[in-house]
């Protein structure tokens, strides 16, 4: 691997302009794009280079949200999958090959020849991180890998965009918290709901007393939408063009299933909390956003009836179920519900609810509230990636910065370690651990395969 200082070094100039380019646009208030001149042909030093980690079915998202950027280019891409069909549908075919390939059609369609082959594929996310050409990064892989790939990535001096749920463990969190600022990185979790207005301005009506005094926030994650061989199931041999070990990485090692990996890593422990941290990363992100606790957490958690399988390879929670409670007195409610990701705030005075269901208020006048010149307004986006790209030029935190996402992804671990242990659990936000209790300390963190470490 190439020495990481001179990686911070040019890193450093690059940002130097990036700053100073993009700061002209935000002074504004306005989304900035740079010319195509400017980032074309003409100049591609000065374009913020961007490689792919992860393209499977998120990971195939991200990359062509990052594409529409003219002031981006995605120079590589990396998968331990070669290319193969299975993704979330059957029908996806995913992997590093026919991720390549999609980035080159896409810059070819803008080149009068027709002809692009300026993106790299890779099989180790190492290599990747050797680029000194390379000035961010795009994560999107298994929950057990963003850990030790972000704090790998930070120390090579990339700039983050970090799918979520941001972490694994709770303990994961406040290292990746410590190495991001450490070497000066700008991370967004990718929590996009942040940058929906929709979102933004339910939790405005909230935060501004518009429902009177919050009392209650129900959130929902949906059901769990695949299912695996129940009982004793057979290991499958591993597919051509898939390195499996590298896959596992620091998870522990275990024979390979087709059903382990893909979209269904997310119902396994090892890699993932189930749906409590995959669509709880949104619903319970907003609860903490329009509640003024994104920077810290509830103080109390409780087992309400969470459901996790007795046999089979999916060992995640199939009902989710479980209580919060904050230091101001507002109670959050966590289940399983058929609106796969929704948040509702109810207040003294009304209540408002927005998700995946559509936005909802009563009284219905709230729709038409605006919100005063004096009054609290939060972070403004309207596209998560472009806000990503803006605040690598302007050197500031974007709207899913670190530190709120692991306060969001801890609230989720905390929910499933409740419904784990069966019991009510005092927490300690600030310390960031369980109050007299050994058994739930344990759960804060998980031990990792060697050779990989935070």
């Amino acid at each position: 691997m190439r020495d990481i200082t001179s990686i911070q070094q040019k890193s450093f100039t690059r940002r130097d302009f990036l700053k100073t380019s993009g700061a002209a646009g935000l002074a504004f208030g306005v989304t900035y794009f740079v010319p195509r001149p400017v980032f074309g042909g003409t100049a591609p030093s000065n374009r913020i280079n961007v490689a792919c980690i992860g393209t499977g079915n998120q990971g195939f998202n991200n990359l062509r949200g990052f594409l529409h950027n003219n002031d981006a280019r995605v120079v590589a891409v990396c998968d331990v999958n070669k290319a193969s069909f299975g993704y979330k549908r059957p029908s996806q075919y995913c992997g590093r090959e026919p991720a390549r390939k999609e980035v080159n059609d896409f810059y070819a369609r803008l080149r009068r020849s027709g002809i692009h082959k300026g993106c790299d594929s890779y099989n180790d996310f190492r290599e990747v991180l050797a680029r000194e050409d390379i000035d961010a990064v795009v994560i999107t892989v298994p929950d057990h890998w963003h850990a030790p790939m972000v704090n790998m990535a930070a120390r090579a001096g990339k700039d983050i965009y970090c799918e979520k749920p941001m972490t694994l463990t709770i303990a994961e969190g406040r290292s990746m918290i410590e190495t991001v600022r450490r070497h000066g990185i700008i991370f967004q979790t990718g929590s996009h709901e942040r940058s929906s207005a929709r979102s933004r301005f339910a939790c405005e009506l909230v935060r501004n007393g518009r429902i009177g005094q919050l009392k209650k926030i129900i959130t929902t994650v949906g059901p769990n939408n695949k299912t695996a061989p129940s009982g004793a199931w057979e290991p499958t041999p591993i597919p051509g063009g898939f390195d499996y070990d590298m896959w596992l990485g620091p998870a522990p090692w275990e024979p390979y299933h087709k059903d382990r990996c893909f979209y269904t890593f997310r119902f396994i422990q090892d890699y993932s909390g189930g749906q409590t941290t995959n669509y709880g990363a949104h619903s319970n992100d907003l609860a903490q956003w329009g509640n003024d606790t994104e920077y810290t957490g509830p103080v109390e958690v409780e087992d309400l009836g969470g459901v996790f399988p007795e046999d089979g390879l999916f060992n995640t929670a199939t009902m989710v179920h479980f209580r919060a409670r904050y230091a101001n007195g507002v109670e959050l409610i966590c289940r399983t519900g058929p609106e796969n990701m929704q948040v509702r705030f109810e207040g003294t005075k009304g209540w408002v609810q927005t998700g995946y269901r559509g936005f909802s208020t009563y009284p219905e006048s709230l729709k038409k509230s605006v919100i005063g010149s004096d009054e609290v307004h939060l972070y403004k986006s309207s596209n998560h990636y472009r806000d990503f790209l803006n605040c690598i030029k302007s050197r500031s935190e974007p709207a899913a910065s670190v530190e709120v996402g692991h306060r969001s992804a801890t609230l989720c671990h905390l929910g499933n370690i409740a419904m784990l242990l069966k019991r009510k659990l005092r927490w300690d936000p600030d310390a960031e651990c369980f109050v007299d209790c050994d058994e739930a300390n344990r759960l804060l963190s998980k031990p990792m395969r060697g050779p990989w470490r935070l």
